[in-house]
C-alpha cells in the first residue's frame, strides 16, 4: 500500500467513525449530565448555514433553516436530511402549545405560524405600526405567549424602522406586541427555564453576555437574576435546568445558578440546539454547514411546552 492509499483509507475511516467531543470537565456536576467520553456525531453536511433546530416527536423527526438558499429542512434517521418547505431565510423554530411550528423569517421581517394545512399565519410583523427588523430566535411560554428576539443580523441594506434591537411577547390572542428587553446590542438566543419563571436570552453583540431574567407575573421581565460572560448564538435548558449555550468555543453547559459545569467543542462553530430522539436526551447542534449529534445523560427541557393548566372551580 502506497502512502497516498494509506492517508486515503485514514481520511475514510475517520468520516464514518463518530467524533471525539473534546467534552472538558470544569466542574464534577457536569457528571450527570454529558459523558466525559461523549462522542460527537455528523449527520449531515454541505449546507449553507444551518440554525433553528427543534425536534417534532410525533414524526421521530428534526426541522431546522438553511438560512441563505431559504429552506426548511427536515433530519429522520431512515431518511437522512430532505427539504420540508421553503422559507423566505427561516431561522429560529419552536413549536406552540398546540405543536404548529413557529418560524422566525428574516427575509420576511416576521414571526409566522405553520398551520396543519401547510399554510402560513403572519404573527408578528410590526411593533408600533413600524416594521421588525430581522426576528432571530424563538420561544413559546407555558401560558401560549410567544416570545422573540430582533437584531438586525437579517436585516442587509434594507431601512431598519425600530428605534433599537428588542426582545418582544407577543399575545397570540390580542395579537399585541410589547418590548420586554431594549437594553441588548444584538438580542440572539433565548430560552424559558423548565418552569417558565426565567427567561435566559443571549446579546451576541458587542456585549457578549447571556442574562438570566425572572418573568413577572404581569408578562414582563425583572432585573437580570446574573450575566454569563461570554457571547451564545442559540440557548436551551434540560430538564434539571441546566443552560446549553452555543459559544465560539464550542457547547457551553451552565447550572441553573450560573456555574459552568462543562464545555464540549464541536467540529464546526455552532450556532443553535436542540433535545430530542425517543427519550430526548439526544442533543442536535447545527453547526454552520452541517448536523451533528450528541448524547447526554439528562433530557430536554419539553418542546412544545406543557400547558398551563385551566383553573378549577372556585368552592363557596
Amino acid at each position: 500500500m502506497n502512502r497516498f492509499a494509506a492517508v486515503f483509507l485514514f481520511l475514510v475511516a475517520a468520516i464514518q467513525v463518530p467524533l471525539q467531543a473534546q467534552v472538558t470537565m470544569h466542574d464534577p456536576a457536569a457528571s450527570a449530565v454529558v459523558a466525559a467520553d461523549a462522542k460527537v456525531e455528523k449527520l449531515a453536511g454541505a449546507m449553507k448555514f444551518v440554525e433553528g433546530p427543534v425536534w417534532l416527536a410525533a414524526e421521530q423527526a428534526l426541522v431546522f433553516s438553511d438560512i441563505p438558499p431559504g429552506k426548511l429542512l427536515t433530519w429522520t434517521a431512515a431518511g437522512g436530511v430532505k427539504e420540508r418547505a421553503a422559507s423566505e431565510q427561516g431561522n429560529g423554530n419552536t413549536l406552540d402549545l398546540d405543536g404548529r411550528l413557529v418560524t422566525c423569517q428574516h427575509r420576511a421581517r416576521n414571526v409566522v405560524r405553520r398551520e396543519a394545512d401547510g399554510k402560513l399565519t403572519v404573527l408578528a410583523e410590526r411593533h408600533d405600526g413600524k416594521l421588525l427588523n430581522s426576528p432571530n430566535d424563538v420561544a413559546v411560554r407555558n401560558d401560549g405567549t410567544i416570545w422573540f428576539t430582533d437584531p438586525t443580523y437579517g436585516l442587509e441594506q434594507r431601512q431598519k424602522e425600530q428605534a433599537g434591537n428588542h426582545v418582544y411577547r407577543l399575545d397570540v390572542a390580542t395579537g399585541n406586541v410589547t418590548v420586554v428587553q431594549k437594553d441588548f446590542d444584538q438580542p440572539n438566543g433565548l430560552c424559558f427555564a423548565p418552569d417558565h419563571q426565567r427567561l435566559y436570552i443571549a446579546d451576541s453583540g458587542k456585549h457578549q453576555r447571556v442574562g438570566a431574567f425572572p418573568v413577572q407575573a404581569d408578562g414582563t421581565l425583572g432585573k437580570p437574576s446574573f450575566w454569563l460572560d461570554g457571547g451564545a448564538d442559540g440557548i436551551r435548558c434540560d430538564v434539571q435546568g441546566n443552560l446549553f449555550t452555543t459559544a465560539r468555543d464550542g457547547i457551553r453547559v451552565y447550572a441553573p445558578d450560573g456555574k459552568h459545569l462543562a464545555t464540549i467543542a464541536c467540529p464546526e462553530q455552532p450556532a443553535n440546539c436542540a433535545f430530542g430522539g425517543a427519550d430526548g436526551t439526544t442533543l442536535f447542534v447545527t453547526a454552520r454547514t452541517s448536523l451533528y449529534r450528541l448524547s447526554l445523560r439528562v433530557a430536554g427541557a419539553p418542546v412544545p411546552p406543557r400547558p398551563l393548566a385551566a383553573p378549577g372551580p372556585q368552592r363557596k
